[in-house]
């Protein structure tokens, strides 16, 4: 049975000529595939990195467990679906919301963990049943409005944590991260996120050598004098070692926290299958199922010892774009290296060291794009807001997503925020749908972003 490991060389090894490709079963020499391999590391460092720091988590865990991850999900689809799995920002927001109920690392990794395997088991379901379950359960208006809810939710992180450390650098750092998205050109734009770090990290440095310390929040609620780069946990970290693992615990609170972000992997993994079956010209209908699983699959391995949850990364499928290389033996050799950089506890301290008013004008960016791709999928989905039957459901679940709007159930339980603005949306369009009236009903088969290709020719013997 092939593994998808075997690859023929493309030409000469070299250059590809122009208008040719690199497909997933070819590759270029071994240095040249090692170089781009590197690449797609460098591509996914900046998300890939800050994820793990917001979310309480260690960075050198994360990118370890990224390169597990990619392995296993090449292995699983068999090498047809290039794509690099690196730590899910979707989560981020559901980290802050456990640590502020008083949850721990543990607590926070332990409802991921129900996450992954809630998303594991759509997988299945997905190759047993064909793509239209999710369409059926799940149609844009109802991701879109998930997904923007997850993202807006974050604001307050933001706001209230990490811009008021150092507000000028929060600033700086905020245009100097929206002039590289939008003025630089090829794979300098997919990696504009890290740019912006490592323009934060050294304009902090300067600010610290030139004006001493900064009177500010660092972390906590009192203003205080600190350096804006501390660096001294660096100089102490080893070179070589292993990165710090913990077990999980399960709370049912945290875990109802966590679960309505499988709505946004399933939405982001359907749209990069289908993005990438369209870039390779093969069509990867029968992998989607295979692809959800494998992404829930990682995410449990990953949390199961203390790490991040993964998705799949829209930055490195960006650098497959440029590059017309979608080689699989670059993968591998992207999941190497993020192995060897996870055992570098120095290199994971340098990260850890990211000033708080550096993340303030990444997050700033940042969290707002998250929220916006849920319009995005509204517009890729043709969903019709002067349709009431689409727009309560979604006004209603944004507002208490967003606002913090909470239900109490019991005296040890309630339901808030992204929770039970998932609940709202979910419900409330399903439940309005079935006594709606027939003109409000009246409209296209509504299909999630990436996904029109399974319609009326994909049923469970297409996938």
């Amino acid at each position: 049975m092939s593994l998808g490991v075997r690859w023929t060389l493309h030409g000469d090894g070299k250059t590809p000529v122009p208008g040719a490709v690199v497909r997933p079963d070819e590759r270029l020499s071994w240095p040249r595939t090692f170089g781009l391999g590197a690449q797609h590391v460098v591509a996914m460092f900046g998300a890939s990195f800050v994820a793990p720091v917001l979310m309480g988590l260690d960075p050198n865990l994360a990118i370890m467990m990224s390169g597990v991850a990619t392995a296993i999900f090449l292995l699983a689809t068999k090498g047809r679906v290039p794509s690099y799995l690196g730590c899910s920002l979707s989560f981020v927001g559901v980290a802050a919301t456990i640590r502020a109920s008083g949850g721990s690392s543990a607590t926070v990794t332990g409802a991921v963990l129900v996450v992954g395997a809630a998303l594991f088991l759509v997988g299945l379901a997905v190759q047993r049943f064909g793509a239209r379950i999710i369409h059926a359960a799940m149609p844009p208006v109802v991701t879109g409005a998930v997904v923007m809810l997850i993202g807006f939710n974050l604001a307050p992180v933001t706001a209230s944590t990490y811009w008021p450390q150092d507000q000028w650098t929060a600033l700086a750092v905020m245009l100097f991260t929206g002039l590289a998205v939008v003025c630089l050109r090829g794979f300098l734009s997919r990696i504009a996120i890290f740019l912006g770090l490592v323009f934060g990290y050294a304009l902090s440095w300067a600010l610290d050598l030139v004006f001493g310390q900064i009177h500010s929040p660092a972390g906590g609620a009192e203003a205080v004098d600190h350096w804006r780069l501390d660096l001294s946990a660096v100089g102490s970290a080893d070179w070589i070692g292993l990165p710090s693992f913990h077990a999980p615990s399960f709370e049912w609170s945290a875990i109802l926290v966590a679960l309505p972000v499988v709505i946004a992997l399933v939405a982001e993994n359907a749209g990069h299958v289908k993005a990438v079956g369209e870039m390779t010209g093969d069509p990867l209908d029968d992998k989607l199922g295979t692809a959800i699983a494998a992404d829930g699959a990682a995410s449990m391995l990953s949390t199961a010892v203390g790490g991040p949850p993964n998705t799949t990364y829209s930055e490195n499928i960006g650098v497959m774009a440029a590059t017309r290389v979608y080689s699989t033996a670059a993968y591998w050799a992207a999941a190497c290296f993020a192995l060897l950089f996870g055992l570098c506890p120095k290199f994971g301290a340098v990260v850890a060291a990211i000033p708080g008013g550096v993340l303030g004008g990444i997050t700033v960016i940042l969290y707002g794009m998250i929220g916006l791709l849920g319009a995005q999928i509204w517009l890729n989905g043709r969903v019709d807001l002067r349709n009431p039957l689409n727009l309560v459901p979604a006004a209603a679940g944004i507002i208490i997503g967003v606002g913090g709007v909470s239900l109490k159930i019991t005296d040890n339980f309630e339901l808030s925020g992204i929770a039970l603005g998932t609940i709202v949306v979910i419900t409330g369009y399903h439940v309005l749908r079935a006594f709606a009236p027939a003109h409000l009903k009246s409209q296209e088969p509504l299909l999630d972003a990436g996904t029109s290709a399974y319609d009326e020719e994909s049923g469970p013997d297409r996938l």
